[in-house]
């Protein structure tokens, strides 16, 4: 999920529904599109309005013939041919990951 709509591709806009954030409020669900990482693309993005981190499930990648690995303090996502996209760390219970990073993988 994310709510940055300059970071995806091919938008569909469709209400989908919503979800419910920390504090209790709510964002609508308005549309999905693909996110460019490298030479890979992870489909149906949630655009979601409000949002202000962006949210990936491990499947996402997972889907898109992409290897993910966690260890004690980081973790990364290669491609299919082995090569470093993403790589980011562990703070207390939660693995983060920079969208900067993120976006040096891709064209």
């Amino acid at each position: 999920m994310t709510g940055d709509l300059s970071r995806l591709m091919n938008f569909v806009k469709k209400f989908i529904g919503t979800v419910r954030f920390g504090n209790d409020h709510f964002g609508a669900i308005m549309g999905y599109e693909d996110y460019v990482i490298g030479d890979s693309v992870i489909s149906r993005v949630y655009y979601v309005e409000g949002l202000r981190h962006n949210l990936f499930y491990v499947g996402q990648f997972c889907d898109s013939n992409m290897e993910v690995a966690f260890r004690k303090h980081s973790c990364y996502v290669r491609d299919k041919d082995g090569v470093e996209l993403i790589k980011g760390s562990r703070g207390s219970n939660l693995y983060t990951i920079s969208v900067e990073d993120m976006m040096k993988s891709s064209p």
